[in-house]
């Protein structure tokens, strides 16, 4: 499991947001949020920073370059 993965679960569970509730968000399967979970898929760059944006943190610390 890649840091991304690990950061963007520790921040949904935070939010206290389900898979599906995510996926929602952002128009995605709730399959697609559960791989970039596991690892198995990585959003676009436009997700990516949507996603940073949205959790109120940096896409560094998103990808794990810098600390949550």
């Amino acid at each position: 499991m890649s840091n991304f993965s690990k950061n963007l679960k520790e921040l949904r569970m935070e939010k206290g947001l389900s898979q599906q509730e995510l996926a929602q968000i952002f128009n995605v399967t709730q399959s697609t949020v559960a791989k970039w979970e596991s690892g198995d898929r990585e959003p676009n760059f436009s997700i990516l920073i949507e996603l940073a944006n949205s959790f109120e943190v940096s896409t560094d610390m998103l990808l794990g370059l810098k600390d949550l």
